[in-house]
């Protein structure tokens, strides 16, 4: 399951440069991700690197693109081939 940002957002800037996918960007109000880029951090880290530095909890699992982790394997492979 990708994951999204919540309008919780405080915009304080430290999700995006974590992202090893390049899928925070920063939007109209919030930073967002981009869904075809989340992989939860699958293939570099052990836990997604946006919800482990967030100091408001704003990063949750997207309902909207609900995922196996093979999918999202799948999903690093292609990103990082």
């Amino acid at each position: 399951m990708a994951l999204f940002i919540t309008d919780e957002c405080i915009n304080c800037d430290v999700c995006e440069p974590e992202c090893p996918n390049e899928a925070i960007f920063q939007g109209d109000e919030i930073y967002e991700i981009i869904a075809d880029q989340c992989t939860e951090c699958i293939g570099h880290y052990d836990e997604p690197q946006c919800v482990e530095v967030c100091p408001v909890d704003c990063c949750l699992p997207d309902p909207n693109h609900e995922e196996s982790e093979d999918v999202l394997r799948a999903r690093y492979e292609k990103l990082t081939a």
